[in-house]
């Protein structure tokens, strides 16, 4: 099942990409997807997504997850699918400001996903 909802997600990127006028922005729902479908499979309840939530003390992050009891669980800053180099972006003043302020991070391109905690990368999958 889990192979099956990582198909299904690689499949929804390719044709977002397809439409040939997609910007980061655009593949925000594709994650949104994953997120909760993922979440449903393992069992965990009551996660919520916040796309493009308000502005933190750290700047504007993509996504804020929540655990369905109004405690924030992380962040994730998105990087459009052509960024291939996530290593640049692990060194920017962003990304450190994120690992400074939130206890728990994840960097991606929608391809490659980086867990930080604590400030320090923890978890790497592509």
């Amino acid at each position: 099942m889990l192979k099956q909802l990582l198909e299904q997600y690689l499949k929804n990127l390719t044709n977002t990409f397809q439409r040939g006028d997609a910007r980061e922005e655009s593949y925000y729902a594709n994650l949104d997807e994953l997120i909760k479908e993922t979440a449903a499979f393992l069992k965990v309840k009551n996660i919520d997504v916040t796309i493009l939530p308000k502005k933190t003390e750290a700047g504007n992050p993509d996504f804020r997850i929540w655990d369905g009891k109004n405690h924030i669980t992380g962040y994730i800053e998105a990087k459009d699918p052509s960024t291939a180099n996530l290593d640049y972006i692990e060194g920017t003043e962003q990304l450190k400001r994120y690992c400074d302020t939130f206890p728990n991070v994840i960097l991606t391109n929608f391809y490659e996903f980086r867990l930080y905690r604590g400030g320090q990368r923890i978890a790497q999958a592509m």
